[in-house]
């Protein structure tokens, strides 16, 4: 650590380590007479530096936490040591590199916090046969196709919004119903149809797909999501009619569907606490797109079948035909709806490290207080 602005680690000498700010200790596993390191939460210190290798060494600690800080470089192999590790909580950090495989070993990892970071790169499939119970990776620089074994993921809460993911949602995602709670996909590159087998994810409260170039109809097994609460869609290219059965929904309060090319809605709707409906292709209705931006628009079918979104198959971009330069969706803002996507405190460079600098990027490599 290079720098400690708010003093956390001053009392970090001698060896009532168990004393340390930001140390916790208790009763030993193997031992109850002996006490040991079994978690070390620093969160919003400010702290610059790196991760040492020598933190491996802490083979009794369940949680580690040092969300919004400023370290850098990626997180140590030693990690894989750490056979009891519950929470991992990296966020609002200057981490970069590929994704940090030496978590997907991690025998007891249930929640793993990675948004506001710089890491890149694609998304090992091993990470959704993972049991885990809440993931967030927003707001870094992944940039890959989602991995097709998503749905395998026993997840109950679920962020990858704020990268660059392309291609489709993958269909297997309809097998988390008996898990899924939330799940937030806003503002990527999606491109596909929305599938249609929805509706399995009965127990989700949140469903936010925004800001991404999704295209063809909401279908009408989202009628069957009995749990939905919010629901945003706004910022595709969505048309068709919105389904009857969604906003009779008894637990949706707010439905955000502007920015689309939908042509028609039920009026139940409106009597949600939110929606928002603008910027459609509605008829005598104020606040949309203008008859001749909608018949060029609709006037191109959509194959759902050309993403080859199926098992098995690759997701492709769309035919040019099915998207419109002028469609494209506008820079995104942060969404209402999703608690897990609030603004970070800005970005403070990465200082210079002085001391032994941390090894190289191996491929293999919140917070709940």
């Amino acid at each position: 650590m290079i720098s400690d602005p708010w003093n956390l680690t001053t009392n970090w000498f001698g060896s009532r380590v168990c004393d340390y700010n930001g140390v916790v200790c208790s009763e030993s596993l193997d031992d109850p007479l002996v006490k040991t390191v079994s978690g070390v939460d620093l969160n919003q210190g400010d702290i610059a530096g790196h991760l040492p290798e020598e933190l491996g060494l802490l083979t009794d600690i369940a949680l580690f936490h040092v969300n919004s800080n400023r370290f850098c470089g990626t997180l140590p192999v030693g990690f894989s040591q750490l056979s009891l590790l519950f929470e991992l909580d990296l966020s609002n950090n200057r981490f970069a590199g590929k994704f940090p495989e030496v978590v997907i070993g991690l025998p007891k990892l249930k929640y793993l916090d990675l948004r506001y970071n710089e890491f890149e790169g694609e998304l090992p499939e091993s990470l959704f046969d993972k049991d885990l119970d809440a993931l967030f990776l927003n707001s870094n620089r992944f940039r890959s196709k989602i991995p097709v074994n998503m749905g395998n993921s026993p997840v109950s809460v679920l962020v990858l919004a704020s990268n660059r993911f392309e291609g489709c949602i993958p269909p297997s995602f309809g097998k988390m119903g008996k898990t899924l709670n939330e799940i937030i996909l806003m503002d990527n590159g999606l491109q596909s149809c929305i599938p249609n087998d929805m509706g399995l994810l009965q127990n989700v409260t949140v469903l936010d797909i925004s800001y991404n170039w999704l295209v063809g109809e909401l279908p009408k097994s989202m009628g069957q999501m009995e749990n939905l609460e919010v629901l945003n869609v706004e910022r595709n290219m969505l048309s068709g009619l919105i389904p009857d059965e969604l906003c009779s929904l008894e637990k949706l309060r707010d439905f955000r569907y502007g920015s689309n090319y939908f042509t028609g809605e039920p009026a139940t709707c409106r009597y949600l606490e939110n929606y928002n409906y603008t910027m459609n292709c509605f008829k005598d209705v104020r606040d949309q797109r203008s008859m001749m931006e909608c018949k060029m628009f609709l006037s191109k079918p959509v194959d759902c079948d050309s993403f080859k979104c199926s098992p098995g198959s690759s997701c492709f971009s769309p035919p040019p035909s099915q998207i419109s330069p002028s469609s494209q969706p506008l820079a995104p803002a942060p969404s209402p709806t999703s608690p897990p996507l609030s603004t970070p405190p800005p970005a403070r460079p990465c200082p210079p490290v002085y001391s032994p600098p941390p090894p190289p990027p191996l491929s293999l490599a919140p917070s709940m207080n």
